[in-house]
């Protein structure tokens, strides 16, 4: 027979555990999906979209979490412009101040050279990141000296010669993966 004190041990040694085995928040659920993206010190309060643009919750701090499928995201202000220009296809962003983005689920996967490009290919240099942070900078010229490599860990410079380029910063650089090695 087990008694109470050894059981009440073994529930608080296992219970942990059992809370942290969940399962993240799937896009059935997409506002507990879109905030699964950022730390929650920034998703408590942020605004929530869907993929296509519908505010499923307004928010009270500076700061939006999307939940694209594959890819949710947290963004502050200056990442919203860049993903506006990203969506829209434009050659320019009006980027003022250094943005943060989260990416806290990791992604999907996209090219390092080519904004646009859809799938891997054997050129295209195709990079699928863990879990990650972007940064953007109003002067590219900051970014000089950052390496454009995903592979050589820590931070790397993604798109460096297209007007949308930024800075990715993997969480766990054990988690960056090509497809394709150039």
């Amino acid at each position: 027979m087990i008694r109470v004190p050894t059981l009440l041990v073994v529930l608080v040694l296992i219970l942990p555990g059992l809370t942290a085995a969940q399962a993240l928040p799937t896009p059935d659920d997409p506002i507990a999906y879109a905030m699964s993206a950022g730390p929650p010190s920034i998703a408590a309060d942020a605004t929530i979209m869907d993929s296509e643009g519908n505010t499923l919750r307004a928010g009270t701090n500076d700061w939006t979490c999307i939940a694209m499928p594959g890819e949710p995201m947290c963004l502050d202000q200056q990442w919203m412009a860049w993903v506006d220009a990203y969506m829209n296809r434009h050659d320019e962003v009006n980027v003022t101040a250094m943005g943060l983005a989260y990416m806290l689920r990791g992604d999907e996967g996209a090219s390092n050279i080519d904004p646009y490009a859809e799938e891997p290919t054997q050129d295209n240099e195709w990079v699928v990141t863990g879990p990650h942070l972007m940064i953007i900078v109003p002067d590219p010229a900051l970014l000089e000296g950052i390496p454009t490599d995903p592979l050589v860990g820590g931070p790397y410079v993604m798109w460096r010669d297209h007007p949308l380029v930024h800075v990715m910063v993997p969480i766990d650089d054990t988690e960056v993966e090509m497809p394709y090695r150039p």
